[in-house]
């Protein structure tokens, strides 16, 4: 597969079990920790896929798919899953206006991850 995804995602154990989720599918993964070290990451490397937690640090996950989507960087077009605990109704409302591909509730099975990966990463 080598498909390279972002993951950026301040919970440190959540990241390690979507890792290496991804990993054992054969993903290569790149991590960050906050907003920020995403920003940082995506202004360098080029990505397929863009995994962004809503609630970070620095900046959130619908704040750097909206900053992605006005950039000049290679990942503009790349899709964004955004996971989140946040279901209003108008959350998911913000985060699409914002160009999220799609969007994933929290709490959720990994199995549930890798099935929306594949299918993100297959358009």
């Amino acid at each position: 597969m080598g498909y390279r995804i972002l993951l950026a995602d301040d919970e440190e154990a959540l990241r390690f079990l979507l890792t290496e989720t991804l990993e054992d599918e054969g993903y290569q993964l790149t991590e960050a920790g906050d907003g920020q070290q995403a920003i940082d990451l995506l202004m360098k490397q080029e990505f397929d896929l863009l995994i962004l937690d809503y609630m970070m640090p620095e900046k959130t996950g619908v704040e750097i798919c909206e900053w992605v989507r006005q950039s000049k960087t290679a990942n503009r077009e790349t899709p964004v899953l955004l996971l989140t605990a946040k279901a209003q109704q108008t959350d998911r409302d913000q985060a699409m206006l914002a160009g999220v591909t799609a969007y994933m509730t929290k709490p959720f099975s990994p199995m549930q991850l890798v099935t929306i990966v594949e299918g993100l990463l297959e358009k």
